[in-house]
């Protein structure tokens, strides 16, 4: 790392593309993701960096600053987090030696803040320099967690979030209620403690109200192109996970579960009971099979090991029960290729698991992964492509 600004409420690391600079020429801002707690730098730079393709190294070798944007909060508001993303952006003009434009964008959430950002700035008449926005895998038409991973996870930090194991047991019930995930989720649970949750298709008023927030401020950044990547396929290919299928099963001395993968008309995602406790079943209506659709498969979480979503159930299950859970899936999609790419809604089971069309989509030019991997995953493919773009500028 080069050096570091200090924002209200986040931090930029800056990486010049040479030792003997002090102030960025052609910087490219990338704005970090949804997670727990802070934005980490080594963890940012290493996701980056690390994998099969070195992603930030190839920037610099090819003449571009990369400016790495942390959120002290990335479970706050992403209308909140935009402000930070003004402020960098700003301080990069200020610093800035030359007038080269800006790339700005960011990884999973981090495109919507930056996609704010940038629309508010024009919004309110700010000049902010941009000419290629980019956006990493990110849920434009929504995010999507399964409803009995939710209700689990809440069920468990509503019957012993107050034990020693408290804090353990409520972190992923904290991540799921937090503003930031009431805001992407497209289908968002609070609790898991009714004896019944029948849950039909629809949104968060969180949700509502933060794509409210971004239509007044113009839906778009209009002065930038639009670019975009995703880590699902394009071609209407899934993840070759079933619909309605045992996900996951534990019976234990504490609690008993059973969490079944998304399918379509009415069907129980969930059933869950504490022992000697009344049962609670969770059934939904209305919706796709989206744990099998094309997209970005969901991330695992290094503070909890290997456990990814069912498996972040199982790893509550296995926590309370003291004994293993049965799982036979342990992720799913989290972002479809529709959502990072603009072109349809994903509570469309047909446009899901079709071909992506380019002219219905809100970008202006994106790519596909050849396969469906992990979510926000750095691959040379997507790496490449992105790269061969800034240059084009």
């Amino acid at each position: 790392m080069s050096t570091s600004w200090d924002l209200r409420n986040g931090t930029a690391w800056v990486f010049y593309s040479s030792p003997d600079q002090t102030h960025v020429k052609r910087p490219v801002i990338l704005a970090d993701g949804f997670s727990a707690g802070p934005s980490a730098v080594d963890a940012l730079y290493q996701g980056l960096e690390g994998g099969d393709y070195p992603f930030i190294s190839t920037l610099r070798s090819s003449g571009f600053d990369v400016v790495l944007l942390g959120f002290d909060d990335r479970t706050a508001s992403i209308v909140d987090n935009a402000q930070v993303a003004i402020e960098c952006i700003l301080h990069a003009l200020a610093d800035r030696e030359g007038n080269a434009p800006l790339t700005v964008g960011g990884f999973s959430m981090g495109g919507l803040v930056t996609r704010y950002a940038l629309a508010k700035m024009e919004r309110q008449r700010m000049q902010h320099e941009v000419s290629t926005y980019l956006a990493y895998d990110t849920p434009h038409r929504g995010a999507w967690l399964p409803l009995g991973v939710q209700a689990f996870a809440h069920f468990v930090k509503e019957h012993w979030g107050d034990t020693p194991l408290g804090p353990v047991l409520s972190a992923y019930s904290d991540l799921v209620n937090s503003p930031a995930a009431r805001q992407m989720l497209l289908w968002h649970l609070a609790t898991g403690a009714e004896t019944t949750l029948d849950v039909a298709a629809g949104q968060h008023q969180d949700r509502t109200d933060f794509l409210g927030a971004l239509e007044r401020m113009g839906d778009w950044p209009q002065i930038p192109r639009l670019l975009g990547v995703a880590n699902g396929t394009g071609t209407g290919a899934g993840n070759s996970i079933p619909a309605d299928d045992t996900a996951l099963t534990t019976q234990g001395s504490v609690v008993s579960a059973q969490l079944r993968t998304q399918g379509r008309g009415t069907q129980t995602v969930a059933q869950f009971a504490e022992t000697g406790g009344e049962p609670i079943s969770v059934t939904s209506t209305g919706f796709p099979e989206l744990d099998g659709a094309p997209g970005g498969l969901f991330p695992k979480a290094a503070a909890l090991k290997d456990a990814a979503n069912f498996g972040m159930a199982a790893m509550l299950a296995n926590i309370v029960n003291s004994g293993q859970a049965d799982l036979a899936h342990n992720t799913s999609t989290f972002v479809p290729t529709i959502s990072a790419v603009a072109s349809a809604d994903i509570d469309d089971h047909n446009a899901l698991y079709s071909k992506v069309e380019r002219e219905e989509s809100h970008l202006h030019d994106f790519l596909c992964a050849t396969t469906n991997e992990g979510h926000t995953t750095m691959t040379r493919e997507l790496g490449e492509w992105i790269v061969a773009k800034l240059q084009e500028a």
